[in-house]
C-alpha cells in the first residue's frame, strides 16, 4: 500500500471509531458508519465491499435509527452535552478501549469505546443529578430508556463496524 492509501484506511477506521463514540449522544453514529463504508466501498470502486452488503449495513442502521426515532417520540431524552460530560464520556472510551483491546482485541476496541464512553457519561450525570433539586429530577423509566437505546444502537453500530472491517480485511 502506498502511503496515501494507508492514510485513507486510518481515516476510515477512525471514522468508524467515530461513529460508535457518538452513540452515546444519541447521534447518528450507524448513519455515520454507513457513509463512511459507502464512500471506502465507491474509492475501492466496490472490489471488497459490494451494493449486497451495504444494503445490508443500510438496513441495520435504519433499524438503530427507528429504535432511537421511537424512543424521542416516547419521550426518552439524550444525555446531557455538558463539557464536563463530553470530557468524561472521552476519557471513558479511552480507558474502555485500553482495558478491553488486549483481552478481545479489535472488537475489545470497540466495545471499549462504547462502554467506557458511556460510564464516564453516566457518572458525570449521577453526580450532576444529585445538584437538581426533586421538582426537576427525570421519572425512573426516562434513564433506563436512554441506557436500553444507546446500548442497542450502539450493538448495532459494533456489529457494522465488525462486519465491515471483516469484509476489508478477509
Amino acid at each position: 500500500m502506498s502511503p496515501v492509501e494507508e492514510a485513507g484506511v486510518t481515516v476510515f477506521i477512525l471514522l468508524l471509531f467515530f461513529g460508535i463514540y457518538c452513540i452515546i449522544f444519541r447521534l447518528p453514529g450507524t448513519l455515520i458508519i454507513l457513509i463512511d463504508t459507502v464512500a471506502y466501498a465507491s474509492v475501492t470502486h466496490f472490489e471488497t465491499i459490494g451494493v449486497a452488503f451495504i444494503a445490508v449495513l443500510a438496513a441495520i442502521s435504519l433499524s438503530a435509527e427507528g429504535i432511537d426515532l421511537i424512543g424521542g417520540v416516547a419521550g426518552v431524552r439524550r444525555f446531557p452535552s455538558s463539557k464536563t460530560a463530553f470530557a468524561a464520556s472521552l476519557a471513558g472510551g479511552i480507558a474502555g478501549a485500553v482495558i478491553l483491546t488486549p483481552v478481545f482485541f479489535v472488537l475489545g476496541t470497540m466495545a471499549g469505546i462504547l462502554l467506557g464512553s458511556m460510564t464516564g457519561l453516566l457518572l458525570v450525570e449521577q453526580i450532576e443529578r444529585k445538584k437538581i433539586k426533586a421538582l426537576f429530577k427525570e421519572r425512573p423509566g426516562i434513564r433506563a430508556g436512554r441506557i436500553v437505546i444507546v446500548l442497542l444502537k450502539g450493538t448495532a453500530a459494533i456489529i457494522m463496524s465488525a462486519l465491515v472491517l471483516s469484509r476489508v480485511y478477509s
